[in-house]
């Protein structure tokens, strides 16, 4: 089972975190699965850029990002090379390190 290492961020995991998921699982899925309550306001959807992280380590494993991703992606705040939209990202058999930006363009936050 693959891990997903993240690297601290102020509001969803002060600490750091390392938790596993299953390959096949989106790294949306896997953050909230294990309490990290990461932003994802179209409800993964694929109709926003809530759910942005940047895969600091394993990005070749995962799938490629598809049309719609990418014209999003264009969007987000702290866009990198290595951004993906975490509800499209999916878990293949390596393990990832990813980044969780400070900000979003989200003007109107809920807690989900």
């Amino acid at each position: 089972m693959p891990t997903i290492k993240i690297y601290p961020h102020p509001e969803y995991c002060p600490q750091g975190a390392e938790i596993s998921a299953p390959a096949g699982t989106s790294i949306c899925e896997a953050l909230l699965d294990n309490d990290i309550n990461i932003e994802h306001a179209c409800e993964m959807s694929c109709a926003c850029t809530t759910c942005h992280v940047i895969v600091r380590a394993g990005l070749d494993s995962l799938n490629e990002a598809e049309e719609g991703e990418e014209d999003l992606l264009d969007r987000a705040w702290g866009l990198e090379p290595q951004s993906r939209l975490s509800c499209q990202t999916i878990l293949a058999q390596e393990n990832v390190t990813i980044e969780i930006p400070k900000y979003t363009i989200n003007h109107a936050k809920e807690n989900h």
